[in-house]
């Protein structure tokens, strides 16, 4: 998945949307945030590891500057101590942080009340622990203009609405009356989204704030943050691992390694003749269009072609009510006689829009959900309706890892209670033949020696997906739905994960449906391509033929809302 060839790489420029307005001159404008020499420290126990060593950056009146590097290089960290969120173990040991002019770090909470959400807006990186589960979304979204005395109660609730609709939700009015549960990832962090834009902010901290996201959508919310930035000098600071989104939509790229900056400057500069070694390392690990390529000559070899495919679907439907709203719509048509299958250990991608229909077509291939009508058949045996004791024992043969693994794994269990839970659950074995399968997994999966023990707020992002790909593996399922299972990931661990489920589906003859968004990823990985679009499916046939022969206008505008980076 790591391409050798760094040169080749790099030696096209960044390029901004063809659509986007003229770079603005910003040797002409003000700072709004200078960070000098910043540094920060973790307590743990007795005690103290620096997270952030030194960094020094600024950020003008309508400029875009974008922080990326490895998960735990500090990225995060610069912009929590921004914004005095910083967790309660932490603290800036060092250092200054003046936001127009005004030194921050000595400010009160009560004086923070009146910054957060009116002058400086957030979109935090994970939506899911972002969003109060007991309140409505259009509450949420319009809470900064009620709470900085900004618009009335029923003027904020119209906004709500505007703004969701700007943030490319459909159905603006009714989404406004749901509750985050009823949201996908990518629709939560749209939400977060137009919250941090309702109040118009001069600065925007974006941390991560598109990777749960589609690329139509991603192009449509950064285009709009791009118009703030021109027309009304908003500045924001980019914080993520996508260099495609940061090469295209940023003025500045500074790149942090282990808590340090080592790579900064214009961004056509960084990414075409990067300084450090490291800066190189994550742009050759970045994924490709063009992997597709390497993937389908691969394909014939591999998969068997013949014979009963492992998983069939028929004129698959599925139809939610939907809470009174505006236009008096009742239900949601989210899979729409939808037919494909999935052959004996292929990779079927699944793509399309947030809201598409992806996530809620893997719930009911694997019975976590009920159809409303069609057909469903695993290994040539129809499990439409299985219940109880019989879907019950189909879970050991099929699995699923999520797309967050913040989520999906109990904090209060070990990582080695983690990944033996599915056997304990089917009564697999007694518990030293349970702790010893935990270590050929955990080895399977390559997590560091030790993890067993620990829990999973003491991981990383792609070590916490690692254990969630262990316990997948666990009962020794013959398919795995993998929702969005890479779309949180930078780079260079994104490619090392992409890397081991190849390894694991060459070793066990696994198949895939690969849930994704992200369109790189779906070239290193996919043998075949089912793109849908409001629940219908398309498009679909051999990755391949989908990506340099597309039969439907809006697979091809998918293709070419990808960042030319990543082309």
């Amino acid at each position: 998945m790591l391409q050798d060839d760094v040169a080749a790489t790099v030696d096209e420029p960044a390029r901004r949307p063809e659509t986007a307005e003229p770079a603005p001159d910003l040797s002409a404008q003000d700072e709004i945030l200078r960070v000098e020499d910043l540094r920060v420290a973790y307590h743990i126990g007795d005690r103290e590891v620096d997270a952030v060593r030194g960094v020094s950056l600024n950020v003008r009146r309508g400029e875009v500057v974008a922080i990326v590097g490895e998960s735990g290089s500090g990225k995060s960290t610069v912009a929590q101590a921004i914004m005095n969120l910083l967790a309660p173990n932490a603290e800036v040991t060092g250092g200054s942080v003046e936001f127009d002019g005004q030194d921050l770090l000595p400010l009160s909470e009560r004086h923070w009340r009146g910054i957060r959400g009116r002058l400086m807006g957030l979109v935090p990186q994970d939506p899911a622990l972002s969003l109060n589960p007991v309140r409505k979304v259009g509450v949420q979204v319009a809470e900064p203009l009620l709470v900085h005395g900004l618009a009335t109660k029923h003027e904020a609730a119209d906004r709500a609405v505007e703004l969701l609709e700007m943030a490319g939700l459909t159905y603006p009015a009714e989404r406004a009356k749901q509750y985050p549960h009823q949201f996908s990832g990518g629709m939560k962090q749209r939400a977060l989204i137009a919250g941090a834009l309702a109040a118009q902010p001069s600065l925007i901290i974006a941390d991560e704030p598109t990777s749960a996201l589609d690329v139509t959508v991603q192009k449509q919310i950064l285009d709009h943050l791009a118009h703030l930035t021109r027309e009304l000098g908003t500045a924001i600071l980019l914080i993520t691992h996508d260099l495609g989104m940061a090469a295209e939509r940023a003025d500045t790229v500074v790149v942090m390694k282990q808590g340090e900056i080592v790579d900064a400057g214009p961004a056509a500069q960084v990414m075409t003749a990067p300084s450090h070694e490291y800066t190189r390392k994550l742009i050759a690990a970045a994924p490709r269009l063009s992997a597709h390529e390497r993937r389908s000559a691969d394909t014939k070899a591999r998969i068997e072609f013949g014979g009963e495919p492992i998983v069939r679907v028929s004129e698959l439907t599925k139809i939610f009510p939907l809470p009174k709203g505006e236009g008096g719509r009742k239900s949601l048509t989210a899979v729409d006689a939808v037919s494909l299958d999935v052959r004996r250990g292929e990779t079927l991608a699944v793509v399309g829009e947030s809201g598409s229909g992806k996530s809620t077509l893997a719930r009911l291939v694997l019975r976590l959900d009920e159809p409303t009508s069609g057909a469903i058949s695993f290994n040539g045996e129809d499990i439409t309706h299985a219940k109880g004791e019989k879907l019950r024992q189909l879970r050991r043969r099929f699995q699923m890892v999520y797309q967050s693994p913040f989520d999906s794994l109990n904090p209060r269990m070990t990582i080695e209670q983690l990944i033996t839970e599915p056997l304990l659950s089917f009564g697999e074995g007694d518990r030293t033949s349970r702790s010893k399968r935990a270590v050929e997994l955990s080895e399977q999966v390559a997590l560091p020696d030790g993890m067993l023990d620990r829990y999973p707020d003491e991981l990383s992002g792609g070590q916490r997906q690692r254990v969630a790909i262990a316990r997948a593996l666990a009962l020794d399922p013959e398919f795995i739905v993998l929702d969005e299972a890479v779309s949180a990931l930078d780079v260079s661990v994104q490619a090392q994960i992409l890397k081991l489920l190849d390894e694991l589906q060459h070793e066990r003859e696994l198949s895939y449906l690969f849930i994704t968004h992200d369109l790189g990823v779906v070239a290193e990985t996919a043998d075949r391509i089912a793109v849908l679009k409001h629940g219908r499916l398309v498009e679909f046939g051999d990755a391949g033929q989908v990506f340099t022969n597309p039969q439907e206008e809006y697979t091809r505008t998918l293709i070419e809302a990808v960042p030319a980076f990543s082309a």
